[in-house]
Formats: C-alpha cells, sequence, structure tokens
C-alpha cells in the first residue's frame, strides 16, 4: 500500500458520461471523443442502467459544470 495521488486528475477532451446501476448511487466514468459517439452510448445503456452526462472537458477544464440526468422517454 503507496501514498494517495496529490496531483490532480486531468481530463482528456471529450465528453463524459457516468453509468450506474439503477437505484445505486454509484458508478463507472465513460469518456467519448465526440457528441455522436457519446449519443449512441447513452442509447446502449439508457433501457438498463441510470445515465448521467457529467459534461464536456476541453483543455482540462469542464465547459458546463452540472451533471444531467438523461431519462428514457417511454
Amino acid at each position: 500500500m503507496g501514498r494517495p495521488p496529490t496531483r490532480p486528475i486531468k481530463f482528456r477532451d471529450g465528453f463524459y458520461l457516468e453509468i450506474r446501476n439503477k437505484g445505486k448511487s454509484t458508478g463507472i466514468k465513460l469518456h467519448r471523443d465526440t457528441k455522436e459517439q457519446m449519443m449512441r452510448t447513452i442509447k446502449e445503456y439508457e433501457h438498463s442502467k441510470d445515465v448521467y452526462i457529467l459534461g464536456e472537458s476541453k483543455n482540462g477544464k469542464w465547459v458546463n459544470k452540472t451533471p444531467i440526468h438523461h431519462v428514457v422517454e417511454d
């Protein structure tokens, strides 16, 4: 067991999603390079998982600050 990292995380340019099991508070974060790839990933997971759009990162900074919960329209 080593010392925890102290350097802040650098986010790559692109779009970030969080995929969670329904009703859970944690999930995995996914990175996609383009908005079209992000939308394809949302369509793949939206019926079985909760999908949160974390936003777009450019030059290591977030373009929008608030995550968006993607809800399936029936």
